[in-house]
């Protein structure tokens, strides 16, 4: 069989989870269409502004938009975040004060964010004597045993790290952050549930918002960009944190009075409408990328019988020449530097060499098609994105020619 036929009878397979896919981004398409509407979006939203940006139409609307989608009181959008990380970091800080404590329920959280917890002599929460405490998983799921035990009066934020990171596990649903977020909820806990949103948004018809979360965070060069997005991030959720994470974001005497960009803001508002297509596209290609490894004999996750809660797939591989040989043939069906090589390196944030491929229209936009891993056992290949599913499709034929050569 070759690979064109092989493909065909993956397509063949999927064709009730593209259905599934299909309705979920057609009832986002509703609700971001709506919420356009309820804020008047307009074409002077897309101006930009200069200095110190008072009275920017552009980037306040863009707020309340964001908070309305994913089912907020309030919203920050904006440029000046410049990754998911960088995101996370200003929401935190802008929550936790000295002697209180973070505690994080979905295990030890992703590499980058590990520093800005307790790194040391670096700035980190710790260094400003914020504690943090962290809960194992049992078998990829929330322990609530252990986040009983672990829970004291100190905690002040409870966070969530929805999606995988660099762990074997599948991403959180909503329906398991809202139990969790009941349980945390029933030990008495009236501070702040905190989400890390990144690969998560539009993936489901709710969000972390709408199932008990107070502040969810991420990146516009992830799924809220709909690969249009140039940069930043955003955070949305109720009000009065809101109000505390813009104090961090800018200065606790301004809040979010200022903040200009001189380039304006139509592919921010292009990208947020693209964005429940674009993520379905990333999904196809994800089930579709997944079957076939499967079909090979790879162990990847999520399983192909479920749907998933986030765009990124995982991809056992046995040996760290077949891993790299996998994500360098991403970066070979990328339409920019496809011609380059890409060889593991020590990235900064991460705790091991990472290699990444990353081809694409806006620097490092994992909505767009791209792969990456720490390289070493159980060399596992984190893929993800993909703006069209035929640019998916035409990645697998690519390796699909390497694996089974």
């Amino acid at each position: 069989m070759d690979n064109t036929q092989f493909i065909d009878k993956c397509e063949i397979k999927l064709k009730e989870k593209f259905k599934a896919v299909d309705d979920n981004a057609y009832f986002n398409q509703v609700k971001v269409s709506q919420a356009f509407k309820n804020n008047q979006v307009a074409v002077r939203h897309f101006n930009g502004s200069t200095g110190y940006g008072y009275g920017d139409e552009g980037r306040d609307c863009l707020g309340k938009l964001y908070a309305e989608i994913f089912g907020a009181e309030s919203g920050i959008v904006s440029s000046h975040i410049v990754s998911g990380t960088h995101a996370l970091t200003v929401a935190l800080f802008g929550l936790l004060r000295p002697g209180d404590t973070l505690l994080c329920i979905s295990g030890m959280p992703y590499d980058t964010i590990r520093g800005v917890i307790y790194g040391t002599d670096n700035g980190s929460l710790k260094d400003f004597g914020v504690a943090f405490e962290c809960c194992d998983l049992n078998n990829g799921k929330f322990d609530f045993d252990e986040i009983k035990n672990k829970f004291t009066e100190s905690v002040k934020v409870v966070y969530i790290q929805r999606s995988r990171g660099y762990e074997l596990r599948d991403a959180f649903s909503c329906a398991e952050i809202e139990n969790v977020c009941q349980f945390v909820r029933g030990l008495g806990f009236k501070g702040c549930i905190f989400v890390d949103n990144c690969y998560g948004e539009f993936v489901e018809k709710r969000e972390p918002c709408e199932v008990g979360a107070d502040i969810i965070v991420g990146s516009l060069i992830k799924n809220a960009g709909g690969g249009l997005a140039p940069t930043g991030g955003y955070i949305c959720g109720k009000e009065r944190y809101i109000d505390l994470i813009g104090k961090r974001l800018t200065a606790p005497s301004i809040g979010l009075e200022v903040g200009s960009h001189s380039a304006g803001y139509q592919y921010y508002y292009q990208g947020l409408f693209m964005a429940p297509h674009t993520v379905a596209q990333a999904l196809k290609t994800s089930f579709l990328i997944g079957l076939a490894m499967d079909e090979l004999g790879y162990k990847n996750y999520p399983s192909i019988d479920k749907m998933p809660s986030d765009i990124t797939r995982a991809i056992q591989f046995d040996s760290a020449e077949k891993m790299i040989d996998f994500i360098r043939e991403v970066q070979y069906a990328s339409p920019v530097d496809g011609y380059v090589t890409c060889e593991p390196w020590d990235m900064p944030g991460y705790d091991d060499k990472i290699i990444m491929a990353a081809g694409t229209f806006v620097s490092g936009a994992s909505i767009e098609l791209s792969a990456d891993g720490p390289v070493k056992p159980p060399y596992i290949a984190y893929f993800q994105g993909g703006l069209t599913y035929e640019h998916g499709k035409f990645a697998l034929s690519k390796i699909l020619d390497k694996l089974r050569c």
